[in-house]
Protein backbone atom coordinates (compact mmCIF):
# COMPACT_ATOMS: atom_id res chain seq x y z
CA UNK A 1 0.00 0.00 0.00
CA UNK A 2 1.06 3.55 -0.53
CA UNK A 3 1.27 5.96 2.12
CA UNK A 4 0.68 9.87 1.95
CA UNK A 5 3.76 12.34 1.90
CA UNK A 6 2.66 15.70 1.46
CA UNK A 7 0.48 18.45 0.14
CA UNK A 8 0.45 17.60 -3.73
CA UNK A 9 2.18 20.04 -5.71
CA UNK A 10 3.06 19.65 -9.55
CA UNK A 11 5.92 17.45 -10.26
CA UNK A 12 5.95 16.50 -6.30
CA UNK A 13 5.28 12.59 -4.77
CA UNK A 14 1.90 12.12 -2.92
CA UNK A 15 2.65 9.19 -1.81
CA UNK A 16 5.48 6.29 -0.86
CA UNK A 17 5.97 2.90 -0.18
CA UNK A 18 8.24 1.16 2.34
CA UNK A 19 7.86 -2.78 3.17
CA UNK A 20 9.06 -4.07 6.32
CA UNK A 21 10.24 -7.83 7.45
CA UNK A 22 6.98 -10.07 7.83
CA UNK A 23 8.16 -10.78 11.30
CA UNK A 24 7.72 -6.75 12.25
CA UNK A 25 4.58 -5.36 13.17
CA UNK A 26 2.99 -2.07 12.95
CA UNK A 27 2.69 0.14 16.13
CA UNK A 28 -1.03 1.30 16.23
CA UNK A 29 -0.37 5.51 16.73
CA UNK A 30 -3.80 6.55 17.52
CA UNK A 31 -4.02 7.60 21.26
CA UNK A 32 -7.45 5.80 21.63
CA UNK A 33 -6.14 2.55 21.07
CA UNK A 34 -2.47 2.51 21.26
CA UNK A 35 -2.13 1.53 24.77
CA UNK A 36 -4.20 -1.62 24.59
CA UNK A 37 -2.94 -2.62 20.72
CA UNK A 38 0.62 -2.73 22.18
CA UNK A 39 -0.02 -4.57 25.19
CA UNK A 40 -2.17 -7.04 23.47
CA UNK A 41 0.63 -7.59 20.98
CA UNK A 42 3.49 -7.98 23.12
CA UNK A 43 2.19 -10.46 25.19
CA UNK A 44 0.81 -12.38 22.11
CA UNK A 45 4.60 -12.22 21.30
CA UNK A 46 5.60 -13.61 25.07
CA UNK A 47 3.63 -15.99 24.75
CA UNK A 48 5.07 -19.82 25.57
CA UNK A 49 8.12 -17.32 27.00
CA UNK A 50 8.00 -18.18 31.07
CA UNK A 51 11.16 -17.68 31.83
CA UNK A 52 10.39 -13.81 31.19
CA UNK A 53 9.48 -11.99 34.19
CA UNK A 54 6.80 -9.81 34.51
CA UNK A 55 8.18 -6.72 35.30
CA UNK A 56 10.56 -7.45 31.99
CA UNK A 57 7.55 -7.77 29.68
CA UNK A 58 5.85 -4.43 31.30
CA UNK A 59 8.97 -2.67 30.95
CA UNK A 60 8.40 -3.89 27.61
CA UNK A 61 5.51 -2.57 27.25
CA UNK A 62 5.95 0.69 28.46
CA UNK A 63 8.75 1.39 26.32
CA UNK A 64 6.86 0.29 23.41
CA UNK A 65 4.18 2.61 24.09
CA UNK A 66 6.37 6.08 24.83
CA UNK A 67 8.18 5.35 21.07
CA UNK A 68 4.47 5.46 19.86
CA UNK A 69 3.33 8.65 21.64
CA UNK A 70 6.77 9.87 21.03
CA UNK A 71 6.22 8.98 17.06
CA UNK A 72 2.51 10.34 17.26
CA UNK A 73 3.62 13.70 18.85
CA UNK A 74 6.08 14.25 15.77
CA UNK A 75 3.56 14.01 12.99
CA UNK A 76 5.15 10.11 12.03
CA UNK A 77 3.76 8.96 9.03
CA UNK A 78 4.26 5.41 9.89
CA UNK A 79 6.26 3.41 12.91
CA UNK A 80 7.07 -0.51 13.25
CA UNK A 81 8.55 -2.63 15.71
CA UNK A 82 9.57 -6.30 16.03
CA UNK A 83 10.61 -7.91 19.78
CA UNK A 84 11.86 -11.35 20.07
CA UNK A 85 13.00 -13.36 23.21
CA UNK A 86 15.96 -15.74 22.39
CA UNK A 87 16.06 -17.47 25.75
CA UNK A 88 16.39 -17.21 29.35
CA UNK A 89 15.07 -13.06 30.27
CA UNK A 90 16.84 -11.82 27.29
CA UNK A 91 15.10 -10.00 24.82
CA UNK A 92 15.72 -8.54 21.11
CA UNK A 93 13.77 -5.15 19.99
CA UNK A 94 13.87 -2.23 17.76
CA UNK A 95 11.82 0.02 16.30
CA UNK A 96 11.57 2.33 12.97
CA UNK A 97 9.54 5.45 12.78
CA UNK A 98 8.94 7.37 9.28
CA UNK A 99 8.53 11.77 9.97
CA UNK A 100 8.48 14.59 7.92
CA UNK A 101 11.15 17.08 7.61
CA UNK A 102 10.46 20.35 6.16
CA UNK A 103 13.63 22.45 5.47
CA UNK A 104 12.37 25.87 6.62
CA UNK A 105 12.41 28.94 4.74
CA UNK A 106 15.52 30.44 5.41
CA UNK A 107 17.87 27.44 5.39
CA UNK A 108 19.78 26.16 2.65
CA UNK A 109 17.59 22.24 1.55
CA UNK A 110 20.80 20.81 -0.11
CA UNK A 111 21.06 17.20 0.98
CA UNK A 112 24.43 17.82 2.34
CA UNK A 113 24.07 20.74 4.82
CA UNK A 114 20.59 19.02 5.61
CA UNK A 115 22.47 15.90 6.20
CA UNK A 116 25.08 17.92 8.34
CA UNK A 117 22.72 20.08 9.97
CA UNK A 118 20.63 17.08 11.49
CA UNK A 119 23.90 15.19 12.92
CA UNK A 120 24.37 18.18 14.82
CA UNK A 121 20.92 18.24 16.41
CA UNK A 122 22.12 15.98 19.44
CA UNK A 123 24.61 16.82 21.27
CA UNK A 124 28.12 14.65 21.14
CA UNK A 125 27.98 10.99 21.87
CA UNK A 126 31.51 11.30 22.10
CA UNK A 127 31.00 13.03 25.63
CA UNK A 128 29.42 9.72 27.09
CA UNK A 129 32.46 7.66 25.68
CA UNK A 130 30.87 6.78 22.82
CA UNK A 131 32.41 6.66 19.21
CA UNK A 132 31.61 9.79 17.06
CA UNK A 133 28.39 9.60 14.20
CA UNK A 134 29.43 7.83 11.23
CA UNK A 135 27.77 10.98 8.57
CA UNK A 136 27.51 9.38 4.52
CA UNK A 137 26.20 10.08 1.89
CA UNK A 138 24.68 7.28 -0.22
CA UNK A 139 23.66 6.64 -4.40
CA UNK A 140 20.55 3.44 -3.50
CA UNK A 141 18.96 2.32 -6.58
CA UNK A 142 15.98 3.57 -8.25
CA UNK A 143 16.11 6.39 -5.25
CA UNK A 144 19.45 8.23 -5.58
CA UNK A 145 21.10 10.18 -2.74
CA UNK A 146 20.16 9.47 0.37
CA UNK A 147 21.75 10.48 4.14
CA UNK A 148 22.76 8.28 6.60
CA UNK A 149 23.69 8.87 10.34
CA UNK A 150 24.65 5.70 12.64
CA UNK A 151 25.45 5.99 15.91
CA UNK A 152 25.52 5.11 19.89
CA UNK A 153 23.98 7.39 22.32
CA UNK A 154 22.13 7.38 25.66
CA UNK A 155 18.38 7.84 25.04
CA UNK A 156 16.69 9.72 27.61
CA UNK A 157 13.89 7.76 29.04
CA UNK A 158 12.10 9.76 32.22
CA UNK A 159 15.71 10.55 33.83
CA UNK A 160 17.27 7.67 32.96
CA UNK A 161 20.08 7.27 29.91
CA UNK A 162 19.71 3.77 28.03
CA UNK A 163 22.84 3.05 25.86
CA UNK A 164 20.90 2.37 22.30
CA UNK A 165 22.04 2.74 18.80
CA UNK A 166 20.75 4.95 15.90
CA UNK A 167 20.45 4.74 12.56
CA UNK A 168 18.66 7.86 10.47
CA UNK A 169 18.25 7.66 6.37
CA UNK A 170 17.53 11.16 4.79
CA UNK A 171 15.43 10.78 1.59
CA UNK A 172 15.05 14.23 -0.06
CA UNK A 173 11.48 14.50 -1.34
CA UNK A 174 11.72 15.32 -5.06
CA UNK A 175 10.77 18.67 -6.41
CA UNK A 176 9.66 19.39 -2.46
CA UNK A 177 11.77 21.31 0.21
CA UNK A 178 11.02 18.56 2.53
CA UNK A 179 12.93 14.86 3.18
CA UNK A 180 11.86 11.76 4.42
CA UNK A 181 13.59 10.38 8.01
CA UNK A 182 13.69 6.76 8.32
CA UNK A 183 14.33 6.70 11.75
CA UNK A 184 15.55 2.94 13.77
CA UNK A 185 16.56 2.04 17.07
CA UNK A 186 17.86 -0.67 18.84
CA UNK A 187 18.49 -1.27 22.69
CA UNK A 188 20.76 -4.44 21.58
CA UNK A 189 23.97 -2.04 21.23
CA UNK A 190 26.17 -5.35 20.89
CA UNK A 191 24.13 -6.42 18.20
CA UNK A 192 24.46 -3.13 16.39
CA UNK A 193 26.12 -3.92 13.16
CA UNK A 194 22.79 -6.93 12.54
CA UNK A 195 20.01 -4.32 13.33
CA UNK A 196 21.65 -1.72 11.07
CA UNK A 197 22.08 -4.42 8.16
CA UNK A 198 18.40 -4.78 8.87
CA UNK A 199 17.72 -1.19 9.16
CA UNK A 200 19.29 -0.80 5.89
CA UNK A 201 17.67 -2.93 3.92
CA UNK A 202 13.99 -1.56 5.09
CA UNK A 203 15.20 1.87 4.09
CA UNK A 204 16.49 0.45 1.10
CA UNK A 205 12.87 -0.81 -0.25
CA UNK A 206 11.62 3.58 0.24
CA UNK A 207 9.63 4.46 -3.37
CA UNK A 208 8.56 7.53 -3.79
CA UNK A 209 4.92 7.12 -5.77
CA UNK A 210 3.73 10.09 -8.22
CA UNK A 211 0.81 11.92 -7.61
CA UNK A 212 -2.06 10.14 -8.84
CA UNK A 213 -4.37 12.24 -10.87
CA UNK A 214 -7.71 14.44 -9.73
CA UNK A 215 -10.40 11.63 -9.01
CA UNK A 216 -7.82 8.21 -9.29
CA UNK A 217 -6.72 8.37 -5.44
CA UNK A 218 -7.61 4.63 -4.14
CA UNK A 219 -8.27 3.44 -0.81
CA UNK A 220 -4.89 2.61 -0.12
CA UNK A 221 -3.94 6.51 0.10
CA UNK A 222 -6.64 7.34 2.02
CA UNK A 223 -5.92 4.97 4.71
CA UNK A 224 -2.16 4.05 4.87
CA UNK A 225 -1.41 0.91 6.44
CA UNK A 226 2.20 -0.92 6.68
CA UNK A 227 3.43 -3.77 4.17
CA UNK A 228 5.82 -6.63 4.92
CA UNK A 229 7.91 -8.13 2.82
CA UNK A 230 5.20 -9.80 0.95
CA UNK A 231 3.07 -6.83 0.00
CA UNK A 232 0.59 -7.87 2.71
Amino acid sequence: MTHPVTDRATGAPAHYKLRFPGSWWHLDLDPSTRDASIRRRIEHQAKGVPQLSRERLDGLIRDTRRTAREAYSRGALQAAGMVRFPGGDSMLSATSVVLRMPVPEDEAADLAEVLFGASMLAGDPQSSGYPPREVDLLELPDVGPVGRIASIEDIDYKGTPVRTALLHTLFPIPDRREYLLVSSSTPNVDLKDQFFEVFDAIAGTLRFVEARSEGTAGPAAQSPQGTDENGK
